[in-house]
């Protein structure tokens, strides 16, 4: 089975040194993931420091195949083949991933201005649509999270925005 870990294009290296750390494989590895793609961004990493745009560096750590790599044109590919995606709290990343539907752990950035992310995160797991982390919890949320109460994500429907704005306008 396969994971993914995403950090969009922020610089959030306590996620990328949480993913690659001993407790978090081992966490993945105990749930049957055998390979971690991990998309880093701008984050540093020591694995491979020097992989550059376009480059992927492959290694084992811990029994777990990982592919590190910065940036690619587009994602859909790598959350297609995952079967869990471990993601930064972005907004963006979080509709896209929700609306494929993929299993989705976020782990909220606690260094963004006014941790914005850590209450979408915990709005969105309310409603029961993901799962929400912290760095310090994440091999734990892995081993926990289990997909049988996740709530399907609504479709979009262009027409509530449509209603949204008529009524703010005042058209209705």
């Amino acid at each position: 089975m396969r994971a993914l870990a995403t950090v969009g294009t922020t610089k959030f290296d306590t996620l990328i040194t949480e993913v690659l750390s001993p407790r978090t494989l081992n966490a993945l590895k105990a749930r049957g993931y055998t390979t971690l793609s991990v998309q880093c961004g701008n984050s540093d990493f020591i694995y491979a420091p020097s992989v550059a745009k376009g480059e992927t560096a492959t290694l084992i750590l811990e029994g777990v195949s990982v592919e590190l790599w910065k940036f690619k044109s587009s994602l859909y590919e790598e959350y297609d083949k995952a079967e869990l995606i471990i993601s930064h709290a972005g907004a963006g990343t979080i509709i896209e991933i929700l609306r494929l539907p993929k299993p989705l752990i976020v782990v909220p950035n606690p260094t963004l201005l006014h941790n914005h992310q850590q209450e979408l995160a915990q709005a969105l797991e309310a409603q029961g649509y993901l799962k929400s982390s912290t760095i310090e919890d994440l091999a734990r949320s892995i081993q926990q999270f289990t997909t049988d109460t996740v709530v399907p994500f609504p479709a979009f429907d262009g027409s509530k925005f449509k209603q949204l704005l008529d009524e703010e306008m005042g058209f209705i």
